[in-house]
């Protein structure tokens, strides 16, 4: 049965004041087609004379069937954050600079919601991961669209750490770090290590070290269901630390664990009917420009 958007969820970019005003009149606009609009709370100061309930992640996992993020991709992951786990389904108007997440124009946002308004979209599931610290103080959990990311805290110092998969041994590193990117974070921080683009269906993802002091130590694929282990290797100066889509989920002491699987909910993003992940690479990644042979047709 096709899903049907009766109550939508909002969210933008904080302390932009443009954001600010596309999402006041995508509010007006949706209360005029009879919707329901709820205002994530980050937001909802800006539209307090406008007849929109303001609620917190919890509640907007519960009531809404739709949520729409104006910004960057940024503020798309944050939306993930706050709405993937309990299924409600994204869409991303873009106000940033890259968009590889937020694929829909302030231009065409009208006309783009009220086609997914009368059904006319395409929802796609994107692998989510699930990491989590275990220490002597505790465990620390989080969820990741992109990537969940070791790196070191301070300039100027590596981490030695051993990472297991599926509970075998894998490899001893040495550098910065290490991205382990779902396919979505494949074209973020993992593309500057060196690592591969893996397109959104592809039911694996990348282990991409940060800065490795071994050449030989390259970008691993993985399958989805695989199972991570990192440990850190005492030095003393490293600091480690997990972050998961660049929020902080805690330091990574020689006494603990990560443990990176896939998450049990995967991301669900809905898109326009002409959504084309390839014509986004080759817009957001240059592809072509400057060729003889660019392709049959030039994009915009």
């Amino acid at each position: 049965m096709a899903r049907k958007f009766d109550t939508i969820a909002l969210t933008g970019k904080r302390g932009d004041d443009q954001v600010t005003e596309s999402l006041r009149a995508l509010a007006a606009h949706l209360l005029e087609r009879g919707r329901k609009v709820i205002a994530e709370t980050s937001i909802a100061p800006g539209m307090a004379d406008l007849d929109v309930t303001e609620a917190n992640g919890d509640r907007i996992g519960t009531d809404a069937d739709l949520m729409v993020a104006i910004g960057g991709d940024g503020t798309m992951l944050y939306a993930t954050r706050v709405v993937a786990q309990a299924g409600v389904p994204l869409l991303g108007i873009n106000r940033g600079r890259l968009g590889f997440l937020t694929d829909v124009g302030l231009e065409n946002m009208f006309d783009t919601v009220d086609e997914i308004l009368g059904g006319r979209f395409i929802e796609e599931r994107r692998i989510m991961l699930a990491a989590r610290i275990d220490g002597p103080e505790g465990a620390a959990t989080g969820f990741a669209l992109n990537d969940v990311v070791l790196q070191k805290r301070d300039t100027g110092r590596m981490i030695d750490f051993e990472t297991w998969i599926d509970g075998r041994y894998v490899n001893t590193h040495g550098g910065d770090g290490l991205v382990v990117a779902t396919p979505t974070g494949s074209t973020a921080y993992a593309l500057s290590g060196g690592g591969p683009i893996l397109h959104p269906d592809t039911d694996a993802i990348a282990m991409v070290p940060i800065c490795p002091h071994t050449l030989s130590d390259r970008p691993l694929v993985v399958r989805a269901d695989a199972e991570i282990e990192i440990r850190v290797i005492e030095r003393g100066d490293s600091h480690p630390e997990v972050t998961c889509d660049g929020h902080l989920l805690g330091a990574l002491g020689p006494s603990a664990v990560l443990i990176i699987a896939r998450a049990p909910r995967p991301a669900i993003l809905v898109h326009p009917v002409d959504h084309d992940y390839f014509r986004i690479l080759r817009s957001k990644l240059h592809w072509g420009r400057g060729s003889r042979n660019s392709g049959p047709r030039q994009d915009d």
